[in-house]
């Protein structure tokens, strides 16, 4: 899995990952869903990966996130970041999997 962020959310996201304290995951939310098939894609940041987590490259952030759910993405994807919505988006070359991805503190 690789992702690449744009400039818009390197500039969002670089200042909260300056210091090196934390780290940045690719989350699947399934958290009031239900079911995994429900899942939604977060970003989540991390002070240390958890055991089922696999760190992965980025352009420019390299980020955790837990092969289980490498299923419901593609191999090649993009975050965005709009400062209207004040949310992320995830999409690849193919679809938009979201367009109010959320950052977890």
């Amino acid at each position: 899995m690789h992702i690449t962020f744009s400039e818009a959310a390197v500039r969002k996201l670089a200042p909260l990952l300056a210091d090196g304290s934390r780290q940045l995951k690719l989350l699947h939310d399934t958290e009031g869903c239900g079911c995994v098939m429900s899942g939604v894609p977060a970003l989540q940041l991390v002070a240390e990966a958890g055991v089922d987590d696999k760190m992965a490259e980025g352009d420019p952030f390299p980020f955790l996130y837990e092969p289980r759910h490498e299923v419901f993405y593609e191999p090649r994807l993009k975050i965005d970041y709009r400062e209207s919505s004040g949310a992320f988006s995830l999409k690849s070359d193919n679809q938009t999997y979201t367009t109010l991805m959320r950052l977890h503190p």
